[in-house]
């Protein structure tokens, strides 16, 4: 099967993330980050396992692209010699109408930026990725894939809030939900790790990391996710508190005269773990737990309550819960918090294995054999999810 490489980007607002990936044999040729763009950035690239640090002057998007390309000339792969399929984009927030990948046209740039209410941190940047990269590479096709578009298929009742009709049919307010595609990558191989097909299987997703969320996904299908109008929504995270009391807003703004601009900023930036312990990664909150830090253990059993309860519910959602599985930076890598959730779900059946959980093996199951919910750790790759998507949408066309 010949290569179908595909340039996949993810735009941040002042970081750029790249990868070139094949689609067909699913093997990175590279990939890395611009940080700090808006003046004197870095850029780190990878290729072949050897990584390359230099400092890069990039104002905006569009010179960080620059960059990107410059990078892959003189380290490689060459995009002018790769024969690039396609170029394809996270985008955070599509809205209740994307609910699949679409090829990038003048009239979904316009609905992307429609939506930027009700995504103003990611959304503005995403564009920025997906207007330079046309500009880069004006006939390669564009195609850009949501992170809500595998959660546009929950039923009514997740998603519907109980809030007035005008809130909702005129400013959208809905549960949307993120990390789509990761939880689609993650559930569909778990399901390939059972040996069965994702419309076989019954598998609670765990994306943690500085962002978190939870997905119940139901015979390859999202039928309930954590996060909500927003990415501020459920689980304990970094600095977003996940689910407070709606009132609380209110009740600030009367003691404390905090208006919503400040509120908001405090929910999504100085609060989860940040606000808990005051750090907001969990491999500092780990290490002053162990010495003793009852702040930091605090942190701890709050994030992890949190996730038991959202653990408990998607399972009777499901019905039948075939694994579990824990992915994202802190799902991956912290023993600790499987230990702590997967250990409080003995009513489920659920037994802990220490050994497997302790071992560093990327792919795994970390339950005993005789466990009656098994729980996996599996890594998310969400630049080959995207990719896969763009053939998807090639193909797609192709057939037309």
């Amino acid at each position: 099967m010949s290569p179908r490489p595909v340039l996949v980007v993810n735009a941040g607002s002042s970081s750029l993330k790249y990868s070139v990936l094949d689609a067909e044999s699913e093997e990175t040729a590279a990939e890395g980050i611009v940080e700090r763009i808006g003046g004197t950035g870095r850029l780190t690239h990878i290729r072949d396992g050897e990584t390359t640090d230099e400092e890069v002057t990039c104002k905006d998007h569009g010179e960080a692209l620059d960059a990107v390309r410059q990078a892959l000339r003189e380290h490689g792969p060459d995009l002018t010699g790769v024969g690039l399929v396609a170029v394809g984009h996270r985008v955070v927030h599509g809205g209740p109408h994307f609910t699949e990948p679409v090829l990038v046209d003048d009239d979904v740039l316009a609905a992307v930026e429609d939506l930027v209410p009700l995504a103003p941190l990611h959304n503005p940047a995403n564009l920025e990725g997906i207007r330079s990269a046309r500009e880069a590479f004006p006939d390669v096709p564009q195609v850009a894939v949501f992170d809500t578009a595998f959660h546009q298929g929950l039923p009514p009742a997740a998603h519907t809030y109980a809030v007035p009709r005008e809130w909702r049919e005129r400013h959208r307010v809905r549960r949307y939900g993120f990390h789509g595609t990761s939880h689609r990558y993650v559930s569909r191989r778990t399901a390939h790790l059972l040996g069965r097909t994702p419309e076989e299987c019954n598998v609670i997703v765990l994306h943690l990391g500085n962002g978190a969320s939870a997905c119940a996904v139901r015979e390859g299908r999202s039928v309930d996710t954590s996060m909500g109008l927003s990415p501020l929504e459920g689980l304990v995270m970094g600095t977003r508190s996940g689910d407070v009391d709606p009132a609380l807003g209110a009740y600030l703004e009367r003691v404390a005269g905090l208006d919503g601009t400040a509120y908001d900023t405090a929910l999504n930036k100085e609060s989860g773990l940040l606000g808990l312990a005051g750090v907001s990664d969990l491999r500092e909150v780990e290490s002053r737990r162990s010495a003793g830090d009852e702040d930091a253990a605090l942190a701890v059993d709050v994030m992890v309550h949190r996730l038991r309860k959202y653990v408990g519910a998607y399972a009777v959602l499901l019905g039948r819960v075939d694994a579990i599985a824990f992915t994202g930076g802190i799902g991956e890598n912290s023993a600790l918090v499987r230990r702590e959730v997967l250990g409080g779900l003995g009513i489920l059946g659920v037994e802990l294995d220490p050994d497997a959980n302790e071992d560093g093996a990327p792919e795994r199951v970390v339950t005993t054999p005789s466990s009656r919910i098994p729980a996996w750790v599996v890594p998310t790759d969400e630049e080959l999810e995207i990719a896969r998507a763009c053939l998807d949408v090639l193909d797609a066309q192709d057939c037309r």
